[in-house]
């Protein structure tokens, strides 16, 4: 892009942590603009997962046009690459009828996928990742968690630690290269077509956590148990090693109580979320508004902010 060419389009985007209400007020800003929203959600891609990766409702749906949203399939893999490759795609397309679209979810890695552009990484060893998914299947995700913290503290407070192929691929990096995973991070990237605008929505822990235990009951009684039994014999998909489905797969498995799966469930959600904030507060460009905050009062300050 020339450094000369006025950017008018704004990307605006909705962060916060794991239902926190992200989804209704980018439904809220949209309509407002008349737009169009893109997800950025990372589990909220694949079609066979509805319940437990609390996709928006048909009602929610039909009121704004939404994209990436039950798009792919659990059995066809999709990395933060493809995504990025063609949300900017559906970007560009966009802006050619508005210069105003909303990007909302709840994964920090495809969501700066889309704003900054992703770190390159050298190649290493293929035998590296094998050793390593051996481990994972022996079940030693604790030990490979704490390599990485041996390995790179940076990386093992900022990821998803819980999420084996983001786990597996920082310690790939650092046991190929000798460096830290976190080394390769952060370089200057391609620039974009439009102004990223964040708002960020917030509220204490202990309400967060209601909210999401909430969640996981109103889950449980729409049928998730239901939903994860279908995908059971899938179990060993990369997209399905996610939080709401390994707790039961390991029910079904005899491993777990029903009750204790759902308290497992609960707690791991608790983890992600807190996990999230850490990530989310790292960023001194997000516009913090409490989670309860009229979507009037936050429409008005996206109207300030955009020139």
């Amino acid at each position: 892009m020339e450094n000369n060419q006025t950017i008018t389009n704004y990307l605006i985007t909705i962060i916060g942590a794991t239902a926190i209400g992200k989804t209704n007020l980018s439904i809220q800003i949209a309509n407002h603009f008349n737009t169009e929203i893109i997800s950025s959600d990372s589990r909220q891609f694949y079609k066979e997962m509805i319940i437990g990766t609390a996709v928006p409702s048909f009602k929610e749906l039909s009121t704004v046009p939404h994209h990436f949203i039950q798009n792919r399939s659990i059995f066809k893999n999709y990395s933060v690459g493809q995504f990025e490759k063609e949300a900017l795609q559906k970007l560009d397309e966009l802006f050619k009828k508005t210069n105003i679209v909303v990007m909302v979810g709840g994964s920090g890695l495809y969501t700066n996928a889309v704003i900054e552009g992703l770190d390159y990484f050298p190649e290493v060893n293929s035998e590296i990742r094998e050793k390593l998914n051996k481990q994972l299947e022996n079940g030693k995700l604790e030990n490979l968690q704490l390599q990485l913290k041996k390995l790179d503290i940076e990386s093992y407070n900022s990821i998803e630690i819980e999420n084996p192929h983001r786990l597996i691929r920082a310690l790939e990096i650092c046991i190929g290269t000798g460096k830290p995973y976190s080394q390769f991070k952060n370089k200057p990237k391609v620039k974009r077509n439009f102004i990223p605008l964040k708002i960020g929505l917030e509220a204490p822990r202990e309400i967060m956590y209601q909210r999401i235990n909430k969640r996981v009951d109103i889950m449980i009684a729409e049928g998730l148990v239901g939903e994860a039994k279908e995908l059971y014999k899938h179990k060993n998909l990369n997209a399905l090693q996610t939080v709401g489905y390994k707790e039961l797969f390991n029910y079904f498995d005899g491993n777990y109580t029903l009750d204790f799966a759902v308290e497992e469930i609960k707690k791991n959600t608790r983890r992600f979320a807190k996990r999230q904030v850490t990530w989310n507060k790292k960023d001194a460009n997000i516009n913090w508004f409490n989670f309860q905050e009229n979507p009037s009062v936050i429409i008005k300050k996206i109207e300030k902010l955009i020139v």
